[in-house]
This record gives structure tokens, C-alpha cells and sequence, in this order.
């Protein structure tokens, strides 16, 4: 009897351990998770804190790989440098599915994923720079080409991928024989990148991508944008962050001419927050970006206020803006063609401000609203606003001698009264007979009479 229970006790002891094991190599062999990355439309730098986030996100998650899904015409080299830096560091698996091209920009975010995956009628390369904001787009310089082509090679030698097609997708100079003669630049059609090894698998969907890749029955977990991320993007975005430079300027300079912190103030400090903002999130914007443009609304201050006139304060005030929102423009690895743009995007915000404020300073005076702001009734001399003291106007028009030389100030007698004159220019000698032209606050100024 007691042997019986005894080999009960060791059976059931079997039964809950075998279950045990069974239930642990369930949790093993669940599906993957593979987060899934929407690369599409223009390339900006927004896009990079987004993909970065990401694959934290995956990695925290033991995801097993992070697939792009990359169908985009390219876009900005510094956005797409700082994401290929980010693939090429990622701890995550990283699956680029080409569907259907990855030209420009695109190409070097496909290269630099370790697993490339192309749908049927797919195309990579084309990724000549050029210069951008021009309506034709014109070749950059060989210090750019340059540039660029040894950004692609290293990424294609990183990956284990031909460097020289990496480097024909961007300079016509470079030739492979049999593939590209020179000057043309390389475009891989599917079938082409897979028989020279830039990409290594094809498939029809993200899907079977995946299959493709080893990773079957994977769970799909697709990436989306926060609000904030969204909200990044649309302030980096050329034409938005031009937009808020131009009215943050504007708004500034109204309010150095109408001074009370009013509406333009405020509507000026808050374009310039977003801007500053926005392109803080995506690191181009640090400290000194901030502190050059401080110190050029300072200057221009000063010149208002301080020194009247065209003078180095507001010339320096000028060239502080100038650079500081430029540098905000410019991330690392920005070609010359990205730096000239920049500097002409911000100096056609600044003109474009001073156009604006000029005219709104005109325009304001004729509304309801910029009545409380301007002041539109002029103080005439008829209605007694006059600077000059009414002793001195009564000398307009007599004539008198000159005591004096006139050089052009002097002494002069006028109705025989000895008086401090000044000449409107041109030197008089002792003795000449002179008439008063006008009287200017303190200043009595007179010309040489006509004895003609």
C-alpha cells in the first residue's frame, strides 16, 4: 500500500514538472515583435528623433528587429546622415523593405540596414546632391560629392555591401565595368541588386519581407508619431520654419518701433519660441544659436533707441541674426549646397521682416485696431508743434554780412544784430552779403545773397 502511494506521489510530481517545462518552452517559442517604420514622402530632420525613439522602444520590448518600409523620392542629407548613424548603432536588428524605391536619401537609410529586402519592380540609387530651394536642380560641388560618396561607401563597407555601387549611386565619375559606365549615375533595379549583392532578398509584402528575413509569424507592432513628434516635424518643415522666422521678426521689430510690449511682441517672441523650439528637439538648435540671435535683437535695440542711425550697432545686430538663425538651419553633415540655402532662407526672412514692418508701420495708423499703437495725428507748426523758438523764426529771410568767415559756422550781422550763423554748405568769405534760409531748432542758417 505504502509503495503504491509512493509511486503516485512520484508520477504526479513528473506530471507537474513536465508541465512546468512545457509551459516555459511556450513562453520561449511565442512570436517575435518587429516594429514596423514608415518611411515615406520627404526625408526631414524630424524624422530622425522619431526612427531613434523607436528603436529604444524595441529594444526595451526585446523586439527581434526593426523593419523599415521605405518608398520615398530622398530629401535632406543631414537627416538622412543622422539616421543612418542611428542604424548603423542600433542594438536592434534593423530590415530595410524597399517598396517600392529608396532613391536619394533613401538609399543610404536602405544601406545601412543589415538585411535589405526589395519588392518586384523596385529601384535604389540616384543619389547625386544637388542644390536645393532652386525651381531646376542644379549639380552640388565636388567637395559635397565628395562628401556624400564616402558617406555611402562606409556604410555599404559597414553592412558587408559593394562599396563601389554604393559609391556609383552618387558620383557619375565613378564607373564599374559592366554595370555603369561613367558619367551616368547608378540606379539598381530589383533583379540588378540582388545579383550584386546590394540587396539580399525580394518579396511582395511587408509580410513576406519578414518571412524572407527569417522571422516568420512575427508580431507586427507599427510605429506611430506622438503628438509632439508630429508637431516637430511640422515646425522643421522649410517652409513653416521660414514662415515663423519672418513673422518673429517682424513682430519684433513693430515692437521696437511702437514700444509697449503689445500684440507684435508678443506674437513676434512666440514665432521665434516655436522655431527655437522645434529645431531644439531635432538638435540643431543649442545654446549659441540662441544667444547670437539674443544678441542681434539686443543690438537692434540699441539702435533704435540708443544710436539713431545706420551704424555699427545695428549693422552687427544684423549679421548676429543672420548667423545665428543659419547655424539653427544646419545639422552635421549639411553640405555647402544645405549652408547656402540656409544663409539665403534667412536673409530673405530678415528682408522680407523689414519690408513688412515698413509697411505696417505705414498701414497701422489707417486702422482702428493700430490707432491705440501709432500715433497718427502729425504736430503741424500751424497749430504751434515747432521746435525752433519764436525768437530765432523771426530772422527767416532777413539779410544781413557776414562777420566772419563762414566755415561753415561764423558770425554774422543781421539787422544789426551779431549772431551765431551757420552756412548751408558752402564756405563764405568776410563781408559777403548773405540772407537767412532757414531756421533749424537752435541753428540759424544762412546763404550768400544774390546781388544778380
Amino acid at each position: 500500500m505504502g509503495t503504491r502511494l509512493a509511486l503516485r506521489a512520484m508520477a504526479a510530481c513528473l506530471l507537474l514538472f513536465s508541465g512546468t517545462v512545457d509551459m516555459r518552452s511556450i513562453a520561449q517559442t511565442s512570436a517575435p515583435v518587429v516594429y514596423v517604420i514608415s518611411i515615406d514622402g520627404v526625408i526631414d530632420l524630424g524624422l530622425a528623433p522619431f526612427l531613434a525613439r523607436t528603436i529604444r522602444e524595441a529594444e526595451e520590448a526585446g523586439a527581434a528587429a526593426v523593419l523599415l518600409d521605405i518608398n520615398n523620392f530622398g530629401g535632406r542629407v543631414d537627416a538622412a546622415v543622422a539616421i543612418r548613424d542611428t542604424l548603423l548603432n542600433s542594438p536592434v536588428r534593423t530590415i530595410a523593405f524597399v517598396n517600392q524605391r529608396a532613391i536619394s536619401a533613401g538609399a543610404l537609410i536602405a544601406l545601412a540596414c543589415e538585411t535589405l529586402v526589395m519588392a518586384q519592380g523596385g529601384t535604389i540609387g540616384a543619389a547625386a546632391p544637388v542644390l536645393g530651394g532652386a525651381s531646376e536642380s542644379q549639380p552640388a560641388s565636388e567637395k559635397t560629392v565628395s562628401y556624400v560618396r564616402k558617406e555611402f561607401r562606409a556604410t555599404a563597407e559597414a553592412r558587408n555591401r559593394p562599396p563601389e555601387f554604393a559609391e556609383a549611386m552618387v558620383d557619375a565619375d565613378v564607373s564599374i565595368p559592366g554595370v555603369i559606365e561613367k558619367g551616368k549615375l547608378l540606379t539598381l533595379t530589383t533583379s540588378e541588386a540582388l545579383k550584386h549583392h546590394v540587396a539580399g532578398f525580394t518579396a511582395p509584402t511587408v509580410r513576406e519581407a519578414l518571412v524572407a528575413a527569417g522571422l516568420p509569424d512575427a508580431e507586427l507592432r507599427y510605429a506611430r508619431q506622438t503628438w509632439a513628434e508630429t508637431l516637430v516635424r511640422f515646425l522643421t518643415n522649410p517652409v513653416v520654419s521660414s514662415l515663423l522666422m519672418t513673422v518673429g521678426m517682424l513682430g519684433l521689430l513693430v515692437e521696437l518701433r511702437t514700444p509697449g510690449f503689445a500684440a507684435p511682441g508678443t506674437v513676434g517672441l512666440i514665432s521665434l519660441g516655436l522655431f527655437f523650439w522645434g529645431h531644439w528637439i531635432v538638435q540643431l538648435a543649442g545654446w549659441e544659436e540662441l544667444l547670437l540671435v539674443s544678441l542681434g535683437v539686443l543690438l537692434l535695440a540699441l539702435e533704435v533707441f540708443v544710436l539713431p542711425g545706420v551704424t555699427v550697432a545695428g549693422v552687427a545686430g544684423i549679421v548676429a541674426l543672420l548667423a545665428g538663425l543659419s547655424m539653427t538651419l544646419i545639422g552635421s553633415g549639411a553640405t555647402v549646397a544645405a549652408i547656402s540655402a540656409s544663409l539665403g532662407r534667412v536673409a530673405i526672412s530678415i528682408l522680407l521682416a523689414m519690408l513688412g514692418g515698413f509697411a505696417l508701420l505705414r498701414l497701422l495708423p489707417r486702422v482702428r485696431f493700430g490707432r491705440g499703437i501709432v500715433l497718427e495725428t502729425g504736430m503741424q507748426s500751424g497749430s504751434g508743434y515747432v521746435s525752433t523758438p519764436e525768437t530765432d523764426r523771426r530772422w527767416l529771410g532777413r539779410t544781413g554780412t557776414a562777420l566772419s568767415p563762414l566755415r561753415p559756422a561764423g558770425i554774422a550781422v543781421i539787422d544789426g544784430t551779431r549772431l551765431d550763423v551757420v552756412s548751408d554748405g558752402d564756405f563764405i568769405d568776410a563781408g559777403a552779403s548773405i540772407e537767412v534760409s532757414r531756421v533749424d531748432g537752435n541753428r540759424i542758417v544762412v546763404r550768400r545773397q544774390d546781388t544778380h
